[in-house]
């Protein structure tokens, strides 16, 4: 892989208490844009799903959104949905996490709920077991993805975390630098190819 054409963002369908959890969602999906990458998403048209995908097209850039069809209703409307430049509705959530995973160069967690943690965890086990190689960024606005850290200390120590080499996220507290994180995680230097040391150390 040259270079990233199709970034995937795990996100909150809903807003959260925190503005600056829209507002991070909306200027991630602008850089996103901006860079010429399309952005490949759960589908949603609400809270910071809605924003990054906002975000997206005010800058001119591309979206597929990848949705259940039992959520539909829950998530977004078939009249907003119409307004993605791609639609992929699937029938269930193990089909839209494969065409996700399948779709996109690069991944970038958001704060979200527990359906965004599960997909954080799936795909950072995936490459810790070695079946891939693609940049994974953790995007820990207003420090929200700080207990995760701790609690990957904690399987640490109590021996429950192997191959932590396998695993190669970037924890980044500025969204603003994750789209240029993203680039050098491909040609910048051998500690952003892999990783930031402190944070493998710990997953």
């Amino acid at each position: 892989m040259n270079a990233i054409r199709s970034v995937c963002v795990y996100c909150g369908s809903s807003a959260g208490r925190n503005p600056l959890y829209l507002d991070s969602g909306r200027r991630l999906g602008e850089a996103i844009g901006a860079a010429g990458m399309r952005l490949v998403y759960g589908g949603g048209t609400r809270g910071i799903m809605g924003a990054v995908a906002a975000g997206v097209t005010a800058s001119g850039g591309a979206v597929t959104g990848i949705i259940p069809r039992f959520l539909i209703d829950m998530e977004a409307t078939e009249s907003e949905l119409t307004r993605l430049d791609e639609l992929i509705v699937t029938e269930d959530m193990h089909a839209r996490k494969h065409q996700m995973f399948e779709r996109s160069d690069a991944f970038v967690a958001l704060p979200g709920g527990i359906g965004t943690l599960e997909e954080l965890i799936e795909i950072l086990t995936w490459s810790q077991l070695g079946r891939h190689e693609k940049p994974v960024i953790v995007a820990n606005v207003g420090g929200f993805w700080d207990p995760l850290s701790r609690l990957m200390d904690h399987m640490s120590a109590e021996g429950f975390i192997h191959t932590a080499h396998q695993v190669r996220p970037l924890v980044i507290d500025d969204v603003d630098a994750v789209v240029p994180e993203l680039v050098r995680a491909l040609t910048g230097d051998d500690e952003h190819r892999r990783g930031r040391p402190e944070i493998v150390e710990k997953l």
